[in-house]
């Protein structure tokens, strides 16, 4: 862009849409699997039980939509690019992703809690 008055175009809204929030999503999958080690290991040896195969695939299909939820953020992402709060927003959006995560942190812990700590699993002796 040769003048600030200029508005971006798509290519370059997306470009910086990608590569702001793609790079943050290895660290968003890092803290969801951080909850995970921790609530099993808390639950620990209660939690042992848990590791079924069906378990192992629950937990493949929560972190495929945890993935998919987080792609949201590209709908808020794209509509406020393309408004006047572009550069506040550009400046900002680091809260909508930490307030993203801590929210899919806190889900996780539930989910991961109640996958270890379910009352069918056999009660050790």
């Amino acid at each position: 862009m040769s003048n600030p008055t200029d508005k971006p175009g798509i290519r370059e809204i997306l470009t910086d849409a990608i590569r702001f929030w793609e790079w943050r999503r290895l660290f968003f999958n890092l803290v969801l699997a951080a909850v995970v080690l921790v609530e099993f290991s808390r639950l620990f040896p209660l939690s042992k039980h848990a590791l079924q195969f069906n378990a192992l695939l629950t937990l493949f299909l929560l972190a495929v939509l945890a993935n998919a939820a987080y792609c949201a953020a590209y709908l808020v992402e794209l509509l406020v690019q393309f408004s006047e709060f572009r550069e506040r927003w550009r400046r900002w959006r680091f809260a909508l992703w930490l307030l993203g995560t801590v929210f899919a942190a806190v889900l996780t812990h539930f989910f991961a809690t109640g996958m270890f700590f379910a009352s069918d699993f056999p009660q050790p002796n």
